[in-house]
């Protein structure tokens, strides 16, 4: 048996904050004791005084090595897990795809295999749904069983992932009844194609059309209709990437209405703006995501929409392209230039910059990026807090060290950094995964393989 002793530190979790010792024994915490006030032996001792206790960042909005725009996401599972660690994440759900003419279990086996002993964290799989037929939704019910328990569709990318609203309608009503969770990608594609085609045709080639073309209002009314369709199934509804005030007023009416309802939004539309977009030459290039960059403006609303937990979660939808080569391949044409960003290293110091300016508390901070999103993916609480029982998913963080987001520095296998030259406030010190130290006092130890499949149960807020 191994123990390990974390001593002196705050340990926050989304409920409380108090100063503790913890024990942990092989994987898991078995003790929490005042400080001193137990003489517990352990073979491994870290000192957490003047530092913060948390749980291990759940992220649960992933793409690695995703397939997309005749290109693949850069970092692999084993580089993006390791980046995942070095910021302090400890659990990834990443995205099994479907194929169209494909079946559900082929998808999965095929991301079982990037993944299987590779990843460096735990980690666990959605599965994006592209072709809703009879025989996929059958394979629902298997798939819940046996825990992978949500299910992505898609109003947007026509010819790619899109799912119209008679196949999305199919597919809640048969969450409804096997407790999947739908999450759904609300943009309206069909409308965006067109808007694409005309900016296109009027020579509006450079990355800032990309945010121009997707509207703010049909980010909205798919919102607002993902809503009405999931009221008519009867089903849940988790809305990914939340990026405009438009869309999170539709949430918060709907969840004002009492109907279970969910949101998620990322740190990329919290801290960055169409400004990134529009930067001069083709650096634009580096912040095309979609749902989109907004006008700095949104930002409030999707804060506001963290405090009154009309958004839930902040995920990253970690998807990144290199500039060189991959991003590039739009020059010319801003619907060709691939669909995505970094960010899995840098969510938890950024949600930690967030407590330092006042847009959320410490406790919120552990909710949003731990204990709600394992909560929502039925991963609770062998992750997202720390008590006894619970993995041993434990990050040591000190919330007063400096450092500056670079490119040179970050471990996610990309060129640039989304946050080059930004300065925060706190930094992963020490992370534990499963009582395994994967990052010692700034140094990785960790290893491809550490991380294990981890099947999840259904959503935890519908029980």
């Amino acid at each position: 048996m191994t123990r390990t002793l974390i001593s002196g530190g705050l340990v926050i979790t989304a409920a409380e904050e108090l100063h503790a010792d913890v024990l942990v024994e092989n994987s898991r915490v078995v003790a929490m004791a005042t400080p001193g006030s137990q003489q517990w032996t352990a073979e491994r001792v870290i000192d957490a005084s003047q530092k913060y206790v948390i749980p291990g960042g759940v992220d649960a909005h992933t793409h690695m090595e995703l397939p997309f725009g005749g290109t693949f996401a850069s970092d692999s599972f084993e580089t993006g897990t390791q980046a995942a660690a070095w910021g302090g994440t400890t659990t990834i759900v990443d995205f099994a795809v479907q194929t169209i003419g494909h079946s559900l279990r082929e998808g999965l086996d095929a991301w079982h295999a990037k993944a299987d002993g590779k990843c460096a964290i735990d980690y666990a799989f959605h599965m994006i749904l592209s072709d809703v037929d009879e025989n996929s939704l059958k394979e629902m019910d298997l798939l819940v069983e046996e825990g992978v328990s949500s299910f992505k569709l898609f109003m947007a990318y026509p010819g790619v992932f899109y799912s119209d609203d008679g196949r999305i309608l199919r597919a809640m009503q048969r969450a409804s009844v096997n407790g999947g969770l739908i999450m759904m990608h609300a943009e309206n594609g069909i409308a965006i194609d067109v808007l694409v085609e005309q900016a296109l045709a009027r020579g509006e080639t450079d990355p800032r059309f990309h945010g121009e073309v997707r509207k703010v209002l049909l980010e909205a009314e798919a919102t607002h209709r993902a809503i009405q369709l999931a009221r008519v199934a009867g089903a849940p509804l988790y809305v990914v990437h939340v990026s405009a005030e438009e869309a999170v007023a539709e949430l918060a009416a709907a969840r004002d209405k009492g109907l279970p309802v969910f949101g998620e939004t990322c740190p990329q539309y919290l801290f960055l703006s169409t400004d990134n977009l529009a930067e001069p030459g083709f650096e634009g290039a580096k912040y095309v995501c979609s749902t989109p960059l907004r006008p700095r403006e949104h930002q409030a609303a999707l804060w506001r929409g963290l405090r009154t937990n009309d958004l839930q979660v902040v995920s990253t939808d970690h998807c990144p392209f290199c500039f060189n080569g991959q991003k590039e391949l739009g020059r010319g044409d801003f619907s060709k230039i691939p669909n995505g960003l970094p960010g899995v290293e840098n969510r938890m110091d950024l949600l930690h910059q967030a407590v330092v300016d006042g847009h959320i508390s410490r406790r919120r901070w552990i909710e949003i990026a731990c204990a709600t999103p394992a909560r929502m993916f039925g991963l609770y609480p062998k992750k997202g807090t720390i008590a006894p029982g619970a993995d041993a998913d434990i990050v040591i963080y000190d919330p007063h060290a400096e450092q500056v987001i670079s490119a040179e520095t970050h471990h996610m296998s990309v060129d640039y950094s989304a946050y080059e030259g930004k300065t925060v406030t706190g930094r992963v010190e020490t992370v534990l995964s499963r009582g395994e130290v994967v990052i010692d006092r700034r140094t990785y130890t960790g290893r491809a393989g550490h991380g294990l499949y981890t099947p999840r149960s259904t959503c935890q807020y519908l029980n």
